[in-house]
Formats: C-alpha cells, sequence, structure tokens
C-alpha cells in the first residue's frame, strides 16, 4: 500500500513537471500571411497578432475563415510537441501514444 502511495506521489510530481515544461514551449504560427498566433505546449494562446491591412472593410470572412486555420495550426503542433513530450518522460509513456 506504501508502494503504491509512493508512486502516485511519483507520478503526480512528474505530472507537475510536465504541466510546467508544456507552459514553456512556444510555438509560433505564421503559416496565414498577416495572422501570427503564439500558443504553448500546454495550449494556451499566448498572443495574436493581425497585420492592419486585414482590417479593410469587407475582409470579415477571409479574417475569420484564416484565423480558424491558424488556430487548428498551432493547436496540432502544440499536440504533437505535448505528445513528444510526454514520450520522452518515464511513466507517461503509454500505449498507442503518438
Amino acid at each position: 500500500m506504501l508502494d503504491k502511495v509512493k508512486q502516485m506521489m511519483e507520478l503526480k510530481k512528474q505530472a507537475d513537471q510536465l504541466k510546467k515544461e508544456l507552459e514553456a514551449i512556444r510555438v509560433d504560427i505564421n503559416e496565414v500571411r498577416g495572422i501570427k498566433l503564439v500558443v504553448n505546449g500546454a495550449q494556451i494562446i499566448q498572443s495574436i497578432e493581425i497585420d492592419e491591412a486585414l482590417l479593410a472593410p469587407g475582409n470579415k470572412n477571409r479574417i475569420q475563415m484564416d484565423l480558424l486555420r491558424s488556430f487548428n495550426s498551432a493547436i496540432k503542433k502544440s499536440q504533437q510537441q505535448a505528445a513528444n513530450k510526454m514520450k520522452s518522460m518515464p511513466g507517461f509513456n503509454f500505449p498507442g501514444m503518438s
């Protein structure tokens, strides 16, 4: 029983360390001209920059679609980096995780 508690405490410690490491990862996305996103490894959006030229009247639909594409790309790259980080940590390498 004591061994299980120790294992759980060690996993908690590793999870806390992983969280800190993921929050330190920075993913910059600039795939859509005029829009730049920064997201961390914990998939929290850090910043959004939109070129003023895109803010002209009539660009609403384009900006919405470009933001959607940028957000999806940022989240995907962040998830990939998080998965790679988790694979390298003992106790977090679960089967089927890629």
